[in-house]
């Protein structure tokens, strides 16, 4: 088990860390492929004879252990190292994924939702944090564009796990079997081989290490850049905690209902194919897994305060813009509309390790941020039930498919106008909850 402890992954003097994005994004784009559940969403309910509804709830429940797990073993992770935590990740993620596979040929519903959701959830967390904390050791000079590598991925595993799902189905499709149980097996072997790799390859670097030329700084007020350290258990003690984790909720709650059911309200709302349903859903991938990156980036030099208030607001005139889409049945400004604000919401997400990182310091950075992704989970169940409990009280009122969705969009301006008032209350951290004596990150 040496191989697997976190001293094994310290790395020697002349390593790169440019190699470590490439292990950070080999996992994340592997867990990421909870985007693209949506592309099994028909199949898996035609399978147990349920309603679609019913099924995403596997959606909803690995992203609320997502967070769960990630703020239950934060500690952990910083303790074990990115190595062992990969190898974790990858034995829940795709046994998760081999359980649902199980659960289809048995046509058992819990059996799904217990294996993607819950085993698979805890994959999932476990996968998330660790690149993310480990990227932000290796680039304390640009935290913006490192959890913006990272988490790119994540982003961007809709965009092979999509079209790969609908290849595979049709591909072992042999009538009244979809394909799905075939091509869940046939996922799980290939990410893991891919979850392996980054296992492999991942390091942290040595204690006191810091990038040639560069020295800690404080810089422009409105960055709020901290050069103290506060623990994880001192930090979720701050107001500064709570603001960040209401932020990350509201951003969050207002796109993963969106991703959740892409496929599906492409469909209802334009009458598109199935298979341009699953284009719409890979389309929204590479906006999400690109505003991971470009936003993060950017707010390097913008600051994360200001880079936020950019998506709430630029947001929230978006989602009002989408029910005009729909009711002049524009797919073009719906496309442009539904991809700038997926790319907000994937930004979001890579720069909160950023924002946490200027406020809290670089130690036990990966645990505070696996505390405050506890929002994620509190996100996916408002924002999946927004959209799925208007979307089935709305049909069962005799309203057509095509239009059930625009009072949701409305109520999604709303959740944005609350984060936007969280993020303009952040102020720095009160020096009595720094660590006396900071130490190594």
């Amino acid at each position: 088990m040496s191989f697997l402890s976190r001293e094994a992954t310290v790395a020697r003097p002349g390593f790169s860390r440019w190699l470590v994005p490439p292990a950070a994004v080999a996992v994340h784009m592997c867990i990421g492929q909870v985007y693209a559940f949506s592309v099994f969403n028909k199949p898996l309910g035609a399978e147990l004879g349920v309603p679609v509804s019913k099924v995403n709830v596997a959606y909803m429940i690995a992203l609320v252990m997502l967070g769960l797990s990630a703020a239950t073993f934060g500690k952990w992770v910083e303790r074990s190292g990115p190595r062992k935590t990969m190898i974790a990740s990858c034995l829940c993620f795709c046994g998760g994924l081999l359980l649902t596979a199980l659960g289809v040929k048995l046509k058992l519903l819990w059996l799904i939702l217990g294996g993607y959701g819950f085993v698979g959830g805890i994959g999932l967390g476990l996968g998330y944090i660790a690149p993310v904390s480990t990227l932000v050791k290796w680039f304390p000079d640009r935290p913006g564009m490192a959890t913006g590598m990272a988490i790119m991925g994540f982003g961007g595993g809709a965009l092979i796990g999509s079209p790969l799902a609908q290849e595979l189905m049709t591909h072992y499709a042999k009538a009244p079997d979809t394909g799905a149980a075939s091509a869940l097996v046939t996922m799980a072997a290939a990410y893991a081989c891919f979850m392996i790799f980054g296992a492999c390859i991942v390091r942290v670097p040595a204690a006191g290490w810091k990038p040639e030329g560069y020295e800690p700084k404080v810089a422009a007020a409105n960055h709020m850049i901290t050069t103290a350290s506060v623990s994880v258990d001192t930090a979720w003690k701050t107001p500064q905690f709570w603001l960040l984790w209401t932020v990350l909720c509201m951003n969050v709650s207002a796109g993963i209902g969106v991703l959740g059911r892409a496929a599906d309200m492409c469909q209802d709302m334009f009458g598109v194919s199935v298979a341009i349903g699953a284009g719409f859903t890979g389309l929204l991938s590479i906006f999400n897994m690109g505003g991971r990156f470009v936003w993060s980036s950017v707010s390097d030099f913008t600051g994360r305060k200001t880079v936020y208030c950019i998506y709430f607001i630029l947001g929230a005139v978006l989602y009002a813009v989408l029910p005009y889409t729909q009711e002049t049945q524009n797919r073009t400004l719906f496309v442009i509309c539904t991809a700038l604000i997926i790319s907000m919401y994937g930004g979001g997400f890579a720069t909160i390790p950023a924002y946490l990182k200027d406020m809290f310091g670089t130690y036990q950075v990966g645990a505070i941020h696996g505390r405050l992704i506890t929002a994620w989970s509190m996100a996916a169940v408002i924002g999946p039930s927004l959209i799925n409990g208007l979307y089935d009280s709305r049909v069962a009122a005799g309203m057509a498919k095509n239009q059930v969705y625009n009072g949701t969009f409305y109520l999604m301006c709303v959740l944005l106008g609350v984060g936007l008032v969280a993020n303009l209350l952040v102020r720095p951290v009160d020096p009595k909850y720094h660590v006396k004596e900071a130490p190594s990150a």
